[in-house]
């Protein structure tokens, strides 16, 4: 959410080389420079809905000749637990995932960090971040500057109805239905989804997924260098044949 395919260029490149076959579909309305993207809104984009991302990741992995590992980050980790409750992976890692249907947090970081996205009286206008939201939802851990470089590279126009689309039916994962190894990460200094409510998340699956908790130097950094990680969309690595 509020980036796209482009800021896991690093995370493609170093899968690649290290063996896989890694692709980062951008979302629907999406697709494109940063920089046009917020320039000019795409037509649409305020309607789309969570529904609609996880059909067209569907409809990219339909198209690959088997089931992928899935990797993917805050509704892109939503996404992620989705697309393996559906039986469109082989294995996955959801990062920092946005809880699905029926998850809460009450922390006041929670709501701080959520509510301009979901805000119900804004109509279906498309958000256009800024600076100081980005650094306190999304880059928690980086300087102010260092964050603003990142907004200046990366950050696209969001639907507010895909974070909205979460709260309903939409975003419900069957927690109880066998599935494939699943494991979840969490940033201990995250706004966006506190590190309790990752695992609040995992520990809903009848066959609880693997958590892993960041350290200190977690939370949301810098998405444009490897080790780090942050991203709206879904990315998929398959194992290259040789």
């Amino acid at each position: 959410m509020y980036l796209n395919g482009l800021s896991w260029a690093p995370w493609v490149e170093r899968a690649n080389n290290r063996g896989f076959d890694a692709i980062a579909p951008s979302w629907p309305f999406h697709d494109g420079e940063p920089a046009r993207l917020r320039e000019t809104l795409a037509p649409g984009l305020g309607r789309l809905t969570f529904g609609d991302v996880v059909a067209s990741l569907k409809t990219v992995i339909d198209a690959l000749p088997e089931r992928p590992l899935l990797v993917g980050h805050s509704i892109g980790g939503l996404a992620t637990q989705k697309l393996v409750a559906d039986g469109y992976a082989r294995a996955a890692v959801a990062i920092s995932s946005a809880p699905p249907q029926g998850v809460l947090s009450l922390a006041p970081d929670f709501f701080r960090a959520n509510w301009p996205h979901i805000n119900p009286f804004a109509g279906s206008r498309p958000i256009r971040m800024t600076k100081p939201r980005f650094h306190y939802t999304f880059a928690t851990t980086m300087t102010r500057a260092d964050s603003d470089t990142a907004f200046d590279e990366l950050v696209v126009p969001e639907s507010r109805n895909v974070p909205r689309s979460t709260l309903t039916s939409r975003a419900h994962v069957d927690f109880d239905a066998e599935h494939v190894p699943l494991v979840m990460f969490a940033g201990d200094t995250d706004h966006l989804t506190p590190e309790a409510l990752i695992r609040k998340n995992a520990a809903r699956y009848r066959q609880p997924a693997r958590t892993s908790s960041a350290t200190s130097r977690g939370g949301r950094r810098s998405p444009t260098r490897p080790s780090t990680s942050s991203s709206s969309s879904s990315a998929d690595g398959r194992p290259r044949r040789r």
